[in-house]
């Protein structure tokens, strides 16, 4: 067993043990983590292949795909892309994500649409999801927009009539992109500086503007910490992801997926037992 096996298996022991009384059970957690010290990477992974509804986390992919695009002259480079990757990032902006998933796939929400038109434009919807899978991801659904209140028109339709119905993740596939990342492989060195710079968030904001810094792993990290993440959370997910450097220099890897938002407290836990371990 790996260190960083041992590390993801006694902190989630103990974080399912401190929250049984709130009705944590197993099953309702996947947690990955990795080292991003030494070679070989280590890693560790409690339920890390089972599929959860991402919410907001997908913003990663589409993150990604959007840079794979750039880089490849399929979309051009506007003001107005940059301004939604930002939006779509910083902000957590469903308006701006949606934005990005119709630049990246060619696709427009609205009207209903025939049954033919509508398998045409499944076909274009799925080019995140196919693009990932080509990288050997196939764990990875990402050909749904996110959403405040909800699909209409033929984003709905499609919901009714493919499976899976929404967008899939697992907490390993998404440390494996966040490693990528981090170590300056995904789409190009430049590229995982760009991605990084989005996800920066400032643990020492006195306002709490940030609610991704202060309210999921960014709770559970020391004030001198940095961190790079991306959180979802919705009335039934609440999930985090990113990248922690510590002030000796330790960085890892860590995601955590929990379709229990009521008990807001898990995910700081995770992070600060973590730290504590590392």
């Amino acid at each position: 067993m790996s260190e960083w096996q041992a590390i993801v298996d006694a902190v989630v022991a103990d974080v399912l043990k401190k929250f049984a009384g709130a009705g944590l059970r197993p099953e309702d957690l996947a947690v990955s983590g990795m080292d991003l010290g030494g070679e070989p990477r280590t890693a560790g992974h409690y339920r890390g292949e089972v599929a959860f509804y991402p919410a907001s986390v997908i913003k990663l992919f589409y993150l990604a795909a959007a840079h794979r695009w750039l880089e490849d002259g399929r979309v051009a480079d506007t003001p107005e892309l940059q301004r939604a990757l930002r939006d779509m990032m910083v902000d957590s902006s469903n308006e701006a994500t949606g934005y990005v998933v119709d630049v990246l796939t060619e696709t427009t929400s609205g009207p209903e649409l025939t049954p033919e038109e509508l398998a045409g434009w499944r076909e274009k919807r799925t080019a995140v999801t196919r693009y990932f899978h080509s990288l050997g991801y196939p764990e990875v659904e990402a050909s749904f927009k996110t959403w405040n209140d909800g699909p209409y028109g033929r984003d709905q339709q499609a919901a009714n009539q493919f499976t899976p119905a929404r967008n899939q993740l697992t907490t390993a596939a998404t440390v494996r992109l966040l490693v990528e990342m981090a170590e300056g492989r995904c789409v190009s060195e430049e590229r995982s500086r760009h991605m990084l710079a989005l996800m920066k968030r400032d643990l020492a904001d006195p306002a709490g503007h940030d609610p991704q810094a202060q309210e999921f792993i960014g709770r559970g990290l020391p004030a001198n910490a940095k961190l790079w993440s991306k959180a979802g959370d919705t009335s039934r997910v609440r999930h985090d992801a990113g990248m922690v450097e510590l002030a000796t220099g330790r960085r890892f890897v860590l995601v955590i997926f929990t379709n229990r938002p009521d008990v807001r407290e898990v995910i700081p836990e995770l992070a600060r037992q973590m730290v504590s371990r590392v």
